[in-house]
């Protein structure tokens, strides 16, 4: 059993993914189940976590339908304004396939916008739903969940690709590696092994990429590590058979056990999907 636990859907005339710039413009075309299906088939993935590409209650809701109609996708984690009215919203949205809510924080100038007072109510409302945080982070956010973390013990937090370190020289840094670390302290958060082919560039490989997984690997253990494959980001980088292959060449000395636990069971555990 596999669960690609981070994968993306989007049908662009919907008109609200203001990010897909020239930059990404091999990513600007319909991309819906029919194209992920036979690769998540080939590679023996058996169920997905849908994660929202744009900050829209609609976007959430085309999710949840695409949920409806597709028998891989297992769980949805969609988006809404946390500074709104969370109540209203969540009602909206209400869906047995609903799973968490992803702020868009990368794409926010504020470092600090996680940690307003405003920002925490919603989300203090998202855990009592039963709901997780996606935190989509780079390096400069990690001593801010840290620090909601601590305020928020109660709600399930998952840090989408390792937090997007930088490779500098192919290495992480001790700034990335301190951030983690102090993460990992928080049981209620988790790591997901994704996005790191993109983030490397061109010549990210086993060997490449060993030192972010050595660090997550230590850090937080197979039992919060979960894997996803970012597709079809993933495809400004490479494939999805490939980071299938480089992923389960990292993780190949562990017990089966702890396998089972990063390709799929985490996934589960953690979205509440068993």
């Amino acid at each position: 059993m596999i669960i690609d636990a981070h994968q993306h859907f989007w049908q662009i005339a919907r008109g609200d993914y203001d990010w897909m710039t020239d930059e990404v413009a091999a990513l600007r075309r319909d991309l819906l189940p029919a194209e992920l299906e036979p690769l998540a088939r080939a590679a023996g993935v058996t169920g997905t976590v849908l994660v929202q590409a744009a900050p829209t209650v609609d976007e959430t809701l085309f999710l949840l339908d695409l949920a409806d109609s597709s028998p891989l996708v297992r769980g949805v984690v969609g988006w809404i304004d946390l500074t709104g009215d969370v109540r209203a919203q969540l009602s909206r949205i209400t869906h047995p396939a609903l799973r968490g809510i992803r702020p868009m924080l990368q794409d926010i100038d504020d470092t600090d916008w996680i940690l307003q007072d405003g920002v925490i109510d919603g989300l203090r409302q998202v855990a009592d739903a039963g709901l997780r945080l996606d935190a989509l982070i780079t390096p400069r956010h990690l001593p801010l969940i840290d620090r909601l973390a601590r305020r928020l013990p109660e709600l399930p937090i998952a840090i989408d690709h390792c937090a997007k370190p930088v490779f500098d020289g192919g290495d992480p840094g001790q700034e990335w590696r301190h951030g983690m670390t102090a993460l990992a302290a928080h049981a209620q958060v988790f790591c997901k092994l994704s996005g790191l082919a993109t983030e490397y560039g061109p010549g990210w490989s086993v060997d490449t990429l060993r030192p972010v997984f050595d660090h997550v690997l230590a850090a937080f253990g197979p039992a919060r590590l979960i894997w996803g494959s970012d597709w079809p980001v993933l495809e400004l980088a490479g494939s999805y058979p490939d980071w299938l292959t480089v992923a389960q060449d990292l993780t190949d000395t562990l017990p089966e056990a702890d396998r089972a636990l990063i390709f799929g069971r985490t996934a589960l555990r953690f979205y509440g999907l068993d």
